[in-house]
């Protein structure tokens, strides 16, 4: 068991790293629309497009619903991890480190996603209360 420390930074990174993934795969999903996110994810060249966009907008969406609550966040943090690698590569490597067109927010919100993959949720998930942790 993790003392409490620790334990609610992991709760306080989880959290934040799942509303951002969750806002994000939201806009995907009502704002952009799959079609307009395959669109731009073709002039990106992404390769198979029409494929990566709704499993991005899923993993960023229901990947952050479940991270929030802290059900299978680990699986969703490694998946979210890889979609931050994939951004940085396909639409922010030419941009330099720097934000907003560098890959520094990426790199960090991958660096925290891979985090809570390894580390765990910390305090206060649907798994510690069902006795899984």
């Amino acid at each position: 068991m993790l003392s409490l420390r620790p334990a609610l930074g992991l709760a306080l990174l989880r959290l934040s790293v799942g509303i951002i993934f969750a806002a994000h795969g939201y806009q995907k999903f009502f704002q952009y629309g799959i079609a307009g996110v395959t669109q731009g994810f073709t002039q990106m060249g992404v390769p198979l497009a029409a494929v990566a966009a709704p499993a991005v907008a899923t993993i960023e969406f229901v990947g952050g619903l479940l991270m929030i609550v802290g059900f299978y966040h680990r699986v969703a943090g490694a998946l979210q991890a890889c979609v931050m690698v994939g951004a940085i590569v396909f639409a922010k490597m030419s941009g330099g480190f720097f934000a907003p067109s560098g890959i520094e927010f990426e790199l960090m919100l991958g660096v925290a996603a891979l985090t809570v993959a390894l580390a765990g949720g910390g305090a206060y998930t649907v798994e510690e209360m069902r006795g899984k942790k």
